[in-house]
């Protein structure tokens, strides 16, 4: 069992699987956290991201996880590609995984370059996500702006399963910021809540980060609740229309997941809203379309048996 991972990886270095001697050029590092690194890596002539761990058990978690989205959700949805060790030049094994290579921006960095008309339905299709994952079983819990990718027509795209817990069990990771254990608003057990109150901070992070992180400083720990939350979303644009949306979310209000995301897309597409007028009609078909989406393959999980 691994308990540690080597040195890093130079670029070009080749790994080669023990098991099914699959071949892995390193390009360069992604991110690195408590538990591994992720590389960028070629195979084939295509891109993947490599994981190597630094706990074997940790790792296992993790695959487990990705397999058991990849047996409930559709194939485009299915990041494992393939699991194996390989022996490193400190002379031991190390376990890794490999993933589809998510190509996008941060979601910062996305509706700085797109703007922020996009926000509504980037945040539908990360609701989307993790109405996915909470379907099959599993919480992110360490949901944060690192671990959200955008892609194209505003297709977020979770990364670093690293956190994920089994619904039921402890919070395995989590970022205090985001954790609602920190905000005296509920427990660290995994449930769809716990994503939820994280996914609302992240949304009050991403346009008053500066308040934000001024406000953890300040406030004493037993003055951490909700509202001082809400209060940032106050003066916002980009948040007012949400701002009941995400105080329930705050408060551990919605059932579930499914809920929380058909009541989001109520919220973008309410006549008379300032998001929805400022997003050209194409966009607002956009969010229709991906509301079908939604809504026909959580029809199909449930037909699968979940």
């Amino acid at each position: 069992m691994a308990t540690s991972v080597e040195p890093k990886l130079a670029r070009d270095t080749v790994i080669t699987g023990k098991w099914k001697q699959n071949r892995y050029r390193i390009e360069r590092l992604l991110g690195e956290g408590a538990n591994g690194r992720v590389y960028l890596v070629e195979r084939g002539g295509a891109w993947y991201a490599f994981k190597v761990g630094s706990d074997a058990v940790d790792l296992q978690s993790e695959v487990n996880v990705l397999k058991s989205l990849a047996q409930h959700q559709r194939g485009e949805e299915v990041f494992l590609v393939d699991v194996d060790d390989y022996r490193g030049k400190d002379g031991k094994e190390h376990p890794f995984y490999v993933m589809r290579y998510v190509r996008g921006l941060s979601l910062l960095d996305y509706l700085n370059r797109e703007g922020t008309e996009w926000f509504p339905l980037v945040g539908f299709h990360l609701l989307n996500k993790l109405a996915g994952l909470h379907a099959s079983g599993w919480v992110f819990g360490d949901l944060k702006l690192e671990n959200v990718l955008v892609g194209d027509y505003g297709r977020a795209q979770l990364v670093d399963y690293g956190g994920v817990s089994a619904i039921g069990k402890s919070v395995r990771q989590f970022t205090e910021i985001y954790d609602r254990g920190y905000w005296s608003a509920g427990s660290r057990t995994a449930d769809p809540q716990y994503d939820l109150f994280s996914y609302a901070v992240l949304c009050i992070q991403l346009f008053e980060s500066k308040r934000l992180a001024e406000l953890t400083r300040t406030l004493l720990p037993q003055n951490r609740v909700p509202e001082e939350l809400m209060k940032l979303t106050q003066d916002q644009p980009a948040l007012k229309p949400f701002a009941g949306w995400l105080r329930k979310a705050l408060h551990g209000g919605y059932a579930d997941t499914r809920e929380a995301a058909a009541a989001w897309q109520r919220l973008a597409h309410r006549p008379g809203s300032r998001r929805r007028s400022a997003a050209p009609r194409w966009m607002r078909r956009l969010l229709l379309v991906s509301a079908l989406l939604f809504a026909a393959s959580m029809i199909w999980l449930i037909r699968t048996g979940l």
